[in-house]
């Protein structure tokens, strides 16, 4: 009889509440092959902004994606400010930081945390899930909203940080900090049940991962330490030094260290903007007329590097706006990551690359 079949996996749940589906060729209980099939949920958002101006495209591009909506209309807004010729506040740009930081740590412990929910490590999910809340109660708290803080605008940010908000950031940091160092990194690094579950899972080598252009924690679980804060900086990040994270054995359990390691080092990046942050005004006040012309710009994202291409033709509705993200090429070396491969492993290898189905169907 024989051993070798065709099985379905989704589209109603892989690892998160996304609809991903895959048609997974095994032997047995070994993976053999992998079809990926995408466009469940298309919806049209680079037409969308073509239909919009500028302004209403801050909106509707911060809901391309929850855990990175900062990062969208962040992008598209550097874009339209190099084709305006905008400068954009210094104090500004550290507030831009500010975001990104904060929002960078809340994506990477919902990550962790599901990890160890999809091994049946509930008490620690709820343990990482109950730190993360330290990093929603501060975005509540500074932008009035626990996911789409709406904070970016052309030419700077919506938001200041006042003496006593800036206090209560620096507090919740050093409530977060020792919880991350203490109590969650070294079970992470040290337990049987998620070592045994996720060291030598879903390897990627170095040289497949600059094959196929991955990007963000997945490429530097596997030793590509590229990071587009510091190979292109933008806001401020060039004034600041920060650890760059990287592990050399890219599987699930680099990827997961990796992202633990980089809220560390957010924390480092938040306190160092609070420092260095100067009195100013945090917009470039009212916008010029944006004129015909088309420029690229790019951010880390939580998950990658997050590009977008936008073209103005004179007037404040956007031509062409297109945008790539980082689960777009993450996706596909789904293919390496789960030959050879247990079927009870492709939840933890799909969550392990931290897909975005909406980010990446937009």
């Amino acid at each position: 009889m024989t051993r070798t079949f065709d099985i379905p996996i989704g589209p109603l749940h892989v690892a998160l509440e996304e609809p991903m589906y895959f048609k997974v060729s095994v032997d047995g209980e070994t993976i053999t092959g992998l079809e990926l099939f995408a466009g469940h949920v298309h919806r049209g958002i680079e037409y969308l902004t073509s239909k919009r101006n500028i302004y209403q495209n801050l909106v509707l591009l911060e809901h391309v994606c929850s855990l990175c909506s900062n990062s969208h209309p962040e992008t598209f807004a550097m874009a339209i400010e190099a084709i305006a010729g905008i400068t954009v506040p210094p104090r500004a740009h550290y507030l831009r930081m500010v975001t990104d930081e904060i929002k960078r740590i809340a994506s990477n412990m919902f990550n962790v945390a599901i990890l160890a929910h999809l091994i049946g490590f509930d008490s620690m999910f709820m343990h990482v899930m109950q730190a993360r809340e330290i990093m929603q109660d501060t975005k509540e708290t500074i932008f009035g909203n626990r996911m789409d803080i709406a904070a970016h605008i052309i030419g700077g940010v919506r938001y200041d940080l006042t003496a006593e908000s800036t206090a209560f950031l620096l507090g919740q940091l050093d409530r977060l900090e020792p919880i991350l160092r203490e109590e969650i990194i070294p079970v992470y690094a040290k337990n049987r049940t998620i070592l045994s579950r996720t060291r030598g899972i879903g390897v990627i080598t170095r040289e497949e991962c600059v094959d196929y252009g991955l990007a963000g924690p997945t490429a530097r679980g596997s030793g590509v330490a590229y990071d587009v804060r510091s190979a292109a900086p933008y806001a401020a990040y060039g004034a600041i030094d920060f650890q760059l994270e990287s592990m050399p054995d890219g599987d699930v359990w680099s990827r997961a260290m990796v992202r633990l390691h980089e809220a560390v080092a957010s924390i480092g990046i938040l306190r160092e903007c609070v420092r260095r942050m100067t009195p100013g005004p945090v917009s470039a006040g009212p916008l010029p007329h944006i004129p015909a012309g088309e420029a690229i710009a790019r951010t880390e994202a939580p998950r990658g590097e997050l590009l977008y291409y936008v073209k103005m033709v004179g007037t404040d509705v956007p031509d062409r706006v297109r945008c790539r993200v980082p689960s777009y090429m993450n996706w596909e070396a789904l293919t390496v990551m789960m030959r050879g491969a247990r079927i009870s492993d492709i939840p933890l290898i799909v969550n392990s690359i931290d897909p975005c189905v909406s980010c990446t169907e937009r």
